[in-house]
């Protein structure tokens, strides 16, 4: 095979891309993975990786100056920011597997060779990069997504950053405002509100988080409100003017209520959106929608040699779901019967304090679909770990149908989590309340919580 040709051709190095190329390096097969930023993608260097380090930084700050309920004592427990953001890029590094420069060694280690720059298909199966022309007889288009950014009035005149910029803020502002109050805006806003900044989240949407069961996102939201985070849903906004007592946001709320407020920041977090821009899709004639790039079950696209993984594809846009399309797609693209993605149990989680955790069906799913079901719930007041740790707010809700079959799981809570795994594995196998309500349990644990809600059956 000429030097510039390969079996595979992998774009994209978060999730999705540096799992397909390693995977099918491991198959034996000639594989290139091309990276424009840093290895890793958007997880590692601006989203999952640094933004948990820095909201269990936060957490633990926060839950030193409340210590007195405990009976402890910690009169000045403040947050260091510099040494925080070292932390944070301490973390990445043991993740990535050391500096950037042993990442890259370690990729090509594996059998994929590496190229970083900027990838354009001039052909169906020709990419430039670095000016020069590479040739794969098969494709992984893995290149996630970038920060959305709405056409609000001023925005841009005011400035503006996104994750990108925020987890790496060389000092905290004084007030900040966030653009968009979904799981990746409510993270934001209790992370820096916990390090001492004034928070206002703005969002256009009356419901909050209106993936999550409504009860259980407002439970959340008050929590957030009662330490200090104001929260403005149904609400408009535009920018004025700069002035020297910082950017004017103007706020237009509901019944019509009116109101100026100033900001040192604003931090845009309303959703995500199709890295595709640069890869001229068209020279290779792959088909695109606004939501990305649409594949089949087994995740090809329309061009018969060309794939697709990761948050390109997915209303999923997690990298768990990344991770296992890019493993799955490394064996479809050489596969005789390719195997189906399978999205029926997709779990994912609000990184918050408490967290919030869901898996399957809401409520509103059963009765759109006219699904009768029964409703198992626990408070964790009622559970004596959390009794013990004084985590007692929030509850477990599962649903089920006649039979005892897992319909759903949601959590709000401490750890929430790590606590919707047994609903994940009872769902995926075919497990029963019955069954998860038979299984005896460590005392006194928190995941006795979803013991006892499945034995309210």
């Amino acid at each position: 095979m000429p030097k510039n040709a390969y079996d595979l051709i992998v774009i994209g190095s978060g999730g999705a891309g540096s799992t397909a190329a390693t995977t099918a390096a491991g198959l034996g097969k000639r594989v290139a993975l091309i990276e424009r930023d840093k290895l890793g993608g958007t997880c590692l260097n601006y989203g999952c990786d640094p933004t948990k380090t820095l909201l269990h930084t936060a957490h633990t700050l926060y839950h030193a100056r409340h210590a007195a309920v405990l009976g402890l004592r910690i009169p000045k427990a403040e947050a260091d920011w510099a040494a925080v953001q070292a932390h944070v890029r301490q973390v990445q590094e043991t993740i990535r597997g050391g500096t950037p420069e042993q990442a890259r060694a370690g990729i090509t280690a594996q059998g994929v060779d590496l190229f970083m720059g900027e990838a354009m298909f001039t052909s169906p199966h020709e990419i430039r990069v670095n000016g020069e022309i590479v040739r794969g007889e098969r494709f992984v288009i893995a290149t996630g997504t970038t920060a959305f950014v709405p056409d609000i009035e001023g925005l841009a005149e005011a400035g503006y950053m996104t994750n990108v910029e925020a987890v790496s803020l060389p000092e905290l502002p004084k007030r900040l405002v966030v653009i968009g109050g979904g799981p990746i805006g409510l993270e934001f806003a209790q992370m820096f509100s916990r390090f001492g900044v004034q928070v206002v989240v703005i969002e256009r949407e009356k419901q909050p988080l209106p993936r999550e069961d409504p009860e259980l996102a407002m439970a959340l939201c008050a929590q957030l409100t009662a330490e200090g985070i104001r929260l403005e849903f149904g609400a408009e906004m535009r920018c004025g003017e700069i002035g020297e007592h910082g950017k004017c946001i103007h706020i237009h709320g509901e019944g019509g209520k009116e109101e100026d407020l100033m900001a040192d920041q604003l931090l845009v977090a309303v959703g995500r959106q199709p890295a595709l821009d640069a890869l001229n899709l068209a020279a290779a004639g792959v088909q695109t929608t606004a939501g990305g790039i649409p594949t089949d079950a087994t995740l090809r696209t329309n061009v018969p040699h060309i794939w697709a993984a990761g948050d390109i594809t997915s209303r999923y846009q997690f990298t768990h779901v990344a991770s296992d399309q890019g493993e799955l797609v490394a064996h479809n693209v050489f596969a005789q019967e390719p195997q189906a993605f399978d999205d029926r149990v997709i779990p994912w989680v609000t990184f918050t304090d408490p967290e919030l955790a869901r898996v399957g069906a809401s409520e509103a799913d059963l009765v759109e679909a006219k699904i009768e079901y029964r409703v198992g719930r626990v408070q964790f007041n009622k559970l004596d770990r959390a009794i013990a740790n004084n985590q007692t707010f929030g509850s477990v809700k599962l649903l089920a149908d006649a039979d005892g079959k897992l319909l759903g799981g949601h959590i709000l809570g401490a750890n929430a989590g790590d606590l919707i795994a047994p609903v994940v594995y009872a769902m995926r196998f075919g497990l029963t309340v019955k069954m998860l309500a038979e299984a005896m349990l460590p005392y006194p644990t928190m995941a006795e919580a979803v013991r006892w809600a499945a034995a309210q059956f």
